[in-house]
């Protein structure tokens, strides 16, 4: 099940000295995907209240400078407070990377707090999702 999917361009500044996207741009458009669709869902939604707990990634192609690719993001596992995602960035010759990261929502005092009723809704299975 598809959470939601954002598409971007490739920019300089993505990318290292080699001329290809430099690894750490992956983490930023499945975080910007994840923000998008929090947003979505929650209007007004404060994003620093889901910070990361874990992260991961492989890398399979590489990504220039210009080139067009699809984060594509879903739910692997949804628990009290946190929300583990896998998700996929897709160029133009194929997957170029995978990578998984779990966000805890944490309440006003910073602690873990149950992830709100409206998102949990969406993210269960069956939910109609974007």
């Amino acid at each position: 099940m598809s959470v939601h999917s954002t598409s971007g361009v490739v920019a300089f500044s993505d990318t290292d000295a080699s001329g290809r996207f430099h690894h750490t741009a992956a983490y930023r458009w499945a975080e910007n995907t994840e923000h998008a669709f929090y947003r979505s869902v929650l209007p007004g939604v404060d994003i620093g209240r889901f910070p990361r707990r874990a992260t991961a990634a492989s890398y399979h192609r590489p990504l220039m400078a210009g080139d067009e690719y699809t984060v594509g993001l879903q739910v692997e596992h949804l628990g009290n407070s946190s929300i583990t995602y896998t998700w996929t960035v897709t160029g133009p010759s194929g997957v170029c990377v995978r990578g998984e990261h779990t966000a805890v929502h944490v309440g006003a005092d910073g602690r873990p707090a149950p992830v709100p009723d409206v998102l949990r809704e969406r993210l269960a299975p069956g939910a109609g999702v974007a």
